[in-house]
């Protein structure tokens, strides 16, 4: 009988990918033993979109390019290809169907876990996946639902700070990969233009 493989789930808007992501899924897929990450960019962010902002499909090829050359990561475009608003439960639903052979993890941040509870079908999706927690700056990371917490190297930096920072033309070199730099520039993200 075949081993199942373990896969970890990192969702997010991606918006734009950065170091903190990277770390996150290396310091998961090695602490919980994990055989893939899948990096999974939602089709519609949770805030409202600003001018300059990445499209889904845009959001989707930066991922792409962030973790190129890492074969323990990929990208899974599910909920882009899929389009509106995505629920993990479905979501994780159709990926089971897809890969009977396959045990998944959804990971997320200390901040997230004490919101859980206002998840759609969170108590479903409690029995379809193991969440697996990692600490954020100022999180108290508890909440009502299990989640295996893992300790990993934190770093204070979001997708809105660098968002911020390349619109006011400041130097995010090192904080987002160097290709990720180069599609922002190229399509003028987040007021950014080639020079």
């Amino acid at each position: 009988m075949s081993e199942r493989k373990k896969v970890g789930i990192l969702g997010g808007t991606f918006n734009p990918p950065h170091v903190g992501h990277l770390m996150i899924a290396e310091g998961v897929r090695d602490a919980a033993g994990l055989d893939e990450i899948r990096f999974m960019p939602n089709a519609i962010p949770p805030h409202k979109a600003k001018e300059g902002d990445a499209e889904p499909w845009q959001r989707l090829e930066m991922t792409k390019l962030a973790i190129r050359g890492n074969p323990d990561f990929t990208v899974e475009p599910i909920e882009v290809e899929s389009g509106g608003v995505s629920y993990t439960s479905r979501t994780l639903d159709l990926l089971r169907e897809r890969e009977p052979k396959s045990d998944f993890s959804f990971i997320i941040g200390g901040d997230s876990i004490e919101h859980l509870h206002t998840w759609y079908d969170i108590d479903s999706l409690m029995d379809k996946v193991q969440f697996i927690g990692v600490p954020r700056p100022g999180s108290s990371a508890s909440g009502r639902y299990p989640v295996r917490m893992v300790g990993i190297p934190q770093i204070d930096l979001s997708s809105t700070i660098l968002r911020d920072k390349l619109g006011a033309g400041r130097s995010v070199k090192y904080l987002i990969p160097d290709p990720v730099i180069r599609f922002i520039r190229e399509e003028g993200l987040y007021g950014t233009r080639t020079p």
